[in-house]
């Protein structure tokens, strides 16, 4: 039933979908800004950055608002910080590639469907807020993690057991590393971040995502050193790099595995 009714919307799904991707990065933005700046977020409509200016409605509208400002604001003529773009788009990128994901695949299974929507919103916010600004939020972390292991337990029947040991490998990996260099390699955030993670992934995902997470910096890394002037002890932010990697492994783990070990039989 589901498979038909997504065959015979074909492109207007993913048209639904876009649409809403960037409504709900329209409000990503809007929460990561207030939870950064300490404003409440009930508090009003959306302000400029610069001035406060309460924007108008249409100003409001994703991308359009900041075509139709032509990145500036109407009162203070300030630029308006173009990642709130991006975000927007990345967002409504990342719902329909999901979906595609979904339907190419044949899944057809709502639940999952669902399940990697909802993980991918909380493992959004930590990429962009630890880029931005350097910052693994814990109260993401500690709803995240509650959410992974109620989704996980009740609806997709993966074992105590399975998170326990991805909480023990992901939290414990990072504190090792935490109490070895007295917090120079890494901060308490990618402690908390590893309990988020091992409830989604659970065991023995969680290792594909950690493999992922430290090539992906380490070559991030090397090329800040070579081609942007970056210091040894630069801050890279590995919070998002381990968010990328979970929804990597959230999407394709199977096949990533198959790859790795396609990989060592060579």
């Amino acid at each position: 039933m589901e498979s038909e009714l997504f065959n015979i919307l074909g492109d207007i799904f993913y048209v639904i979908i876009f649409l809403f991707g960037l409504c709900m990065g329209s409000f990503v933005n809007s929460w990561i800004w207030r939870r950064y700046e300490n404003i409440r977020i009930m508090h009003g409509r959306s302000i400029c950055p610069s001035c406060r200016r309460q924007l108008k409605w249409y100003e409001n509208i994703p991308i359009l608002g900041y075509i139709f400002l032509k990145g500036r604001c109407r009162t203070c003529h300030k630029p308006i910080p173009p990642h709130f773009v991006w975000v927007e788009l990345m967002t409504a990128f990342l719902f329909v590639f999901i979906s595609w994901h979904f339907l190419e695949f044949g899944h057809y299974d709502s639940a999952l469907y669902y399940r990697n929507i909802i993980f991918a919103g909380f493992l959004l916010i930590i990429f962009i807020y630890d880029l931005l600004y350097q910052i693994i939020l814990p109260e993401i972390v500690w709803l995240g993690a509650m959410v992974g292991f109620f989704v996980n337990y009740i609806f997709f029947d993966i074992s105590l057991t399975a998170m326990f040991l991805g909480i023990i490998i992901g939290s414990g990996f990072f504190l090792f590393q935490y109490i070895v260099s007295k917090g120079r390699w890494i901060g308490g955030g990618d402690v908390r971040l590893g309990v988020m993670i091992g409830t989604f992934l659970a065991w023995p995902n969680i290792l594909t995502a950690l493999f992922l997470a430290y090539i992906s910096g380490a070559i991030t890394g090397v090329f800040l050193l070579l081609f942007k002037g970056k210091k040894m002890d630069s801050q890279i932010p590995f919070g998002s790099f381990l968010a990328l990697s979970t929804m990597a492994v959230l999407l394709f783990g199977q096949e990533i595995l198959a790859w790795y070990l396609g990989l060592l039989a060579i």
